[in-house]
């Protein structure tokens, strides 16, 4: 039983070691990718990418973090809060409105975030009016992993889980480009919130820092190596002192032995 736990244990902490740099392999992935879309001119989302692509293809893949602009007017009735999401360790969600362009598609844009207000929820601000033009930067869909909440279909929602662009299209008239826009400039900007109101923030470029993973992985090894050579040695010492106890009982039926001789001999 003691050798299925060690086994167990050290499988574990071996997979928690790997897993950490997938991790790193991901991030050092997406940070070469967003460094070498950040250097392509900028130029229209038409002319990136056609709006009638599905999400997921690899016409999608392939411009991931790509700047762009669009030029449209916002449908600020369809704006939807993506909900739990934080900046700068403050709770709250990201603002997502559909900008609708001059042959009819539109393009979701993230706006940015908005914190909880003084009533605990995350209101979305009012989009600008009029013509906008905005530039930020592309962004896939989002789809729910192996857990996590399912945003239900037949009913229009005003808070989804995730941007996730497939199924916003259910409840938005125009037809979505399969990707989404994370907003970095707009042409007019977003207007000041009320007195009171949190301020809409841009998100920016996403962060290319490489975060801990490799540090993570090197601490799982460690401990890795702690419990099969800490277990190693367990079972060393505990074979030294079975042979020990061997020795002794070997010895003490010498002595035995000895004795029924000498009794005999004395007879």
């Amino acid at each position: 039983m003691r050798h299925v736990l060690v086994v167990a244990v050290v499988g574990a902490t071996l997979w928690a070691g790997f897993w950490q740099l997938r991790r790193l392999d991901e991030k050092r992935d997406q940070r070469d990718q967003v460094e070498a879309q950040q250097h392509q001119p900028v130029i229209d989302i038409a002319s990136v990418i056609p709006a009638d692509v599905e999400v997921g293809d690899a016409a999608v893949e392939a411009v991931v973090y790509r700047p762009v602009t669009a030029t449209g007017t916002y449908a600020d009735d369809e704006t939807v809060v993506v909900e739990n999401r934080s900046y700068n360790g403050a709770p709250g969600g990201w603002v997502l409105t559909p900008l609708v362009l001059d042959d009819g598609t539109a393009v979701v844009v993230n706006r940015g975030f908005v914190g909880f207000d003084r009533e605990g929820a995350v209101v979305a601000p009012p989009a600008p009016a009029g013509e906008v033009t905005v530039r930020g930067l592309l962004r896939e869909s989002q789809e729910r992993g192996s857990i996590g909440r399912v945003d239900p279909s037949g009913e229009e929602l005003d808070v989804l889980a995730r941007a996730d662009i497939d199924r916003y299209q259910e409840q938005v008239e125009a037809d979505l480009y399969p990707v989404y826009l994370q907003l970095e400039e707009s042409d007019p900007p977003e207007p000041e919130p009320a007195a009171g109101e949190p301020q809409i923030v841009t998100l920016g470029p996403p962060e290319t820092d490489l975060g801990p993973h490799l540090g993570y992985a090197v601490q799982w090894f460690i401990f890795s190596a702690i419990a099969a050579g800490g277990y190693l040695l367990l079972l060393r010492r505990v074979a030294k002192d079975s042979a020990k106890s061997d020795a002794a009982v070997a010895k003490a039926d010498d002595l035995d032995h000895e004795l029924e001789e000498l009794l005999r001999s004395e007879r």
